[in-house]
């Protein structure tokens, strides 16, 4: 199901035993545009502590009742790494959280989570789909493990705002991202135009078409143009964003989709 990620703010997390806090905001890399946590405000039964909980863990998200059920216990995620939120997230820091709650590390393999397309664990033996061109596993591991600051992971809450440039002029702000909660993948940016186009619109950046992102000026870089933005289909929040609607919005721009 495609949703806002503002949409899950205030979501109770349900583990098996009690009620663990609330979702607060999301972690995401900006490479494979993977949903990689969800900083959960834990309240006092944690002394206010916010921890970090990986799809992985999720179990289902119940709408109606506005909650993210998960496989974990009260007294995991009590002693769980402490990992200070308000500081940048290294390599090291998510090693030692995978390998306490004994995932597999979403950055050893091709595809977005790994050996799979899917959070799912135990993971697929990792000969079951041969991987696309590019680095194996193994090599992907060794970078990572050469590297161990070499983590994108940005905040939800952070990103919000910052500017959208096109080829020739700037189309926008990011308003919001409306994420895939089955792969935890963030499939578009919602964009609001109206910061330089009086009565304009909003709109869906499909993250496949972000060329990359400067986060020393808060800038998003696309390859469209603000003029194609201007004319293309517009994003109704009140209206279901289902296939039907993604096909049309990837043939106006003359691109590929995700699921192909």
């Amino acid at each position: 199901m495609l949703r806002k990620a503002s949409s899950l703010k205030g979501y109770a997390i349900q583990a098996t035993d009690d009620e663990l806090g609330s979702v607060k905001e999301l972690y995401f890399d900006d490479r494979q545009w993977g949903v990689r946590y969800l900083v959960v405000e834990t309240g006092g039964w944690l002394s206010q502590r916010s921890v970090l909980l990986s799809p992985y863990s999720i179990k289902g998200v119940d709408e109606a009742q506005e909650t993210v059920h998960v496989s974990l216990t009260r007294e995991q995620v009590k002693n769980s790494p402490d990992i200070d939120t308000h500081q940048p997230i290294s390599r090291q820091l998510e090693t030692q959280l995978s390998d306490y709650y004994g995932y597999g590390n979403y950055w050893s393999g091709p595809y977005l989570w790994g050996v799979g397309g899917y959070p799912v664990y135990p993971l697929p033996e990792a000969g079951a789909v041969p991987p696309p061109p590019g680095e194996s596993p193994e090599e992907l591991a060794a970078r990572a493990a050469d590297n161990p600051e070499d983590v994108h992971l940005r905040s939800s809450k952070d990103v919000t705002g910052y500017h959208i440039a096109g080829t020739d002029d700037e189309i926008g702000h990011v308003e919001d991202f409306i994420i895939d909660d089955e792969a935890w993948a963030v499939r578009y940016l919602l964009v609001d135009t109206r910061n330089w186009w009086p009565g304009g619109k909003k709109v869906l950046l499909a993250t496949h078409w972000i060329e990359r992102i400067e986060w020393s000026d808060s800038t998003v870089w696309t390859t469209l143009t603000r003029e194609q933005i201007k004319n293309g289909p517009e994003y109704d929040e009140d209206q279901p964003l289902d296939r039907d609607y993604e096909t049309r919005l990837h043939q106006y721009y003359g691109r590929n989709t995700y699921w192909d």
